[in-house]
């Protein structure tokens, strides 16, 4: 099994350095920095603004003070060379930021595009002589469906002398210092006794009537994503405000009001909100809103659906997804009745016959992945979100699948037949089995395989699966369609078929040594039945295969009433253990909090044991896994199981957390959504001291992890 691994390995490694020429360019720089001031030259005790200068690259951002759920603002790092004390050089003034939305309804972030100007003071000290120096670093991280940490060196030498004011940089700075939100003239209070909380501001004139206000706090008491519906009167306004899960407020509630007027640029006011009753006078009335809880503010509204050229880039990316499903282990069993089909139909001579084989099978992926993704799509309607693989956390649907899987492996044994030869295609009735069968093997094979979340698509579904409808419909289409594509070409291209062995009776042996397979893949999924509804679960689904076993002998005994009895004996052998299956998952799942060892070894997943482990200065890498993923198991078993990762590990005091979503959890799914993944497997690295981590790809292999653990 060692060589079958490696070498399919070396196969999706060898097709996802496509994906390298794609990001080939993020080598280059997403955006320009440097540092400006007000002066050309400074005197002794003197006070000036510099500021951090920043242009970005078309369609790429960075964040404002609070990123919001997902990001992290700029910082300027002094370094040496700067011969200023750090009380000298203030703190940045932040600019009004706009909304950047990321998942719809979902990841709301705070910051800015196009340019942006970072201001703050620097005050001379009264002994200066001869130049004055910042040297410096400008961190940061700028996103676009990607987010990528870089750094500029920046620096700025002034002589000391009699002040001369620059006036093109200052008018530059002083334009984005009027950006800066003011302190708001009247009162605001937040009205925090009940769901949904009410910040009321009261002014003398109160606002405009056409003025839309946004909130944006500095920290995460409230849902970023949220709608904020604005009411209003001659006193004010106040907006209702969605508290985070765990949002309180202590003291006050801080932030900045932005206010946009049609026709004027918008402005920003600084408040503190008291905790206490509304103000009357200030939600008399409700105001339609121009512009929508996740859009972006100022000037034309813009909503957070990506453009078509960008959905085309995913769906291209998830086409080739599709194609490497094939190599994923979780598919390799079900395919190998597809190879038996075509053995078969290449065996007829004629040309039609495999090409209606390659297109009934292409028609049951392809239906299947379209089914997928309107059930995602209802999925995440009705509970806010969805992951790949959601159906493999339903106990009764693998319940029925494992099932499935048993009952192909005994037609692939011979125990019944699903319809006449292919060599008798030209039956009306022999031909609708066949047809039914390359239908049904697409079905089976989309089912099973749609949770391996290979190269290329973790990416790429992770950044349409919270776009509207019909973007995330293109992105399934295409993944099916790239996984039956192998198998249509080999169909439809001339001569290909030759390349098939000639058919004997070797088949009839190889179709039962392929019965194997499926009864081992039954087996995984009754190991997945277990972690979702526990061994009684097991046990009826057991019931469920031998009653399937009888109604399959009791069919084949002839007879009407004979054929009746097994026709219920069948429906009970799939109802049954599905309903028994359905228990409340409480019942049987444990605790997802855990305390690590202080040794190598594992430990439940959760940001706070993140904190924890980085606070203690070391490593992590977290595994986000699920038992029903077969991508996860292999990885496990040849990279992160291994003797030389494990002394990786060790040796470097790695804490390795385990973020087991084989049950629904939705602090997992938040990360999955906050990484922009679409599912598991996802690898997370945090470097000793990081704040972030690198998202490593789908795919491991010993030699990247222990690169990264020893680099």
């Amino acid at each position: 099994m060692t060589g079958f691994f490696r070498r399919f390995a070396v196969a999706a490694l060898s097709l996802s350095a496509l994906a390298g020429l794609a990001h080939a360019q993020m080598d280059a720089r997403r955006a320009e920095a440097e540092l400006i001031a007000d002066r050309v030259t400074v005197a002794p005790g003197d006070t000036f603004y510099a500021a951090l200068k920043m242009t970005m690259d078309d369609g790429w951002h960075i964040y404002w003070r609070n990123a919001g759920d997902a990001g992290l603002p700029p910082r300027l790092i002094l370094k040496d060379g700067t011969n200023l004390p750090e009380a000298a050089i203030g703190e940045f003034l932040w600019p009004l930021p706009h909304l950047i939305p990321v998942v719809e309804g979902e990841i709301m972030d705070y910051g800015y595009d196009d340019q942006v100007v970072f201001a703050f003071p620097v005050t001379i000290p009264k002994d200066a002589i001869g130049q004055v120096q910042i040297v410096a670093e400008a961190d940061y991280l700028i996103c676009e469906s990607i987010c990528i940490p870089e750094t500029a060196d920046v620096s700025l030498t002034l002589p000391v002398g009699a002040p001369v004011e620059n006036a093109k940089a200052g008018a530059e700075i002083g334009a984005w210092i009027a950006r800066v939100p003011v302190a708001f003239g009247g009162e605001a209070r937040i009205a925090d006794a009940a769901e949904p909380w009410t910040l009321s501001l009261r002014q003398e004139d109160g606002f405009p009537e056409s003025a839309q206000l946004r909130f944006f706090p500095y920290q995460h008491e409230i849902s970023h994503p949220a709608a904020q519906p604005q009411r209003a009167g001659p006193e004010g306004a106040s907006l209702s405000l969605t508290p985070d899960r765990a949002g309180t407020i202590e003291g006050t509630l801080d932030g900045v009001i932005r206010v946009d007027v049609p026709g004027a640029e918008p402005v920003g006011y600084e408040i503190s909100a008291s905790r206490g009753e509304v103000f009357a006078g200030t939600a008399d009335r409700e105001v339609q809103s121009a512009l929508p809880g996740i859009g972006r503010l100022g000037g034309a509204a813009e909503g957070n659906a990506l453009g078509w050229q960008r959905i085309a880039t995913l769906a291209f990316f998830a086409l080739i997804g599709g194609i490497i499903l094939n190599l994923m282990p979780c598919v390799l069993p079900v395919l190998s009745m597809k190879a038996i089909g075509m053995v078969q139909a290449a065996a007829s001579g004629h040309a039609g016959e495999l090409k209606s084989h390659g297109l009934w099978y292409t028609g049951g992926v392809v239906l299947s992945f379209l089914a997928l993704a309107g059930v995602l799509l209802l999925v995440r309607q009705a509970t806010g979100s969805a992951t790949l693989g959601f159906q493999l956390q339903h106990a009764p649907t693998v319940a029925v699948l494992t099932l499935v899987m048993f009952a192909v492996g005994l037609w692939l044994m011979g125990f019944f037949e699903l319809g006449g030869s292919v060599q008798n295609l030209g039956g009306s009735l022999a031909r609708r089995g066949g047809a039914a069968g390359a239908f049904f093997t697409g079905i089976l094979a989309a089912v099973v395989g749609a949770p391996c979340v290979g190269p290329f698509l973790g990416a790429a579904l992770g950044a349409v699966i919270g776009q509207p409808a019909p973007a995330v419909v293109a992105v399934f289409l295409a993944m099916g369609f790239g996984m039956a594509l192998p198998f249509l070409i080999l169909s439809f291209v001339p001569g290909l078929h030759r390349m098939l062995p000639k058919p004997g009776k070797w088949m009839d042996t190889l179709k039962q040594a392929f019965a194997f397979p499926m009864f081992l893949t039954a087996a995984w999924l009754l190991s997945i039945v277990a972690s979702l509804a526990g061994a009684g679960a097991v046990g009826w689904t057991l019931v469920g295969a031998t009653t399937l076993v009888f109604a399959i002998w009791l069919g084949r005994q002839g007879g009407a009433v004979r054929k009746a009895v097994a026709a219920v004996a069948l429906a009970a052998a799939f109802i049954y253990p599905a309903v028994q299956a359905n228990v409340p998952e409480a019942s049987v799942s444990g605790s997802s909090q855990g305390a690590f060892n202080g040794n190598y070894g594992e430990a439940a997943w959760s940001p706070d044991m993140v904190e924890a482990m980085l606070a203690e200065g070391r490593p992590v890498f977290v595994d986000f896994t699920a038992s029903w993923c077969a991508s996860c198991q292999v990885n496990k078993l040849t990279t992160l199981k291994t003797r030389k990762v494990q002394e990786a590990f060790k040796n470097a005091n790695v804490a390795f957390l385990v973020a087991d979503f084989t049950q629904k959890d939705p602090m997992i799914a938040d990360e999955l959504k906050l990484r922009a993944r679409a599912g598991v497997p996802m690898y997370l690295w945090y470097p000793a001291g990081a704040s972030e981590p690198q998202i490593l790809p789908e795919l491991l292999t010993q030699e990247l992890v222990i690169g990264l653990v020893e680099g």
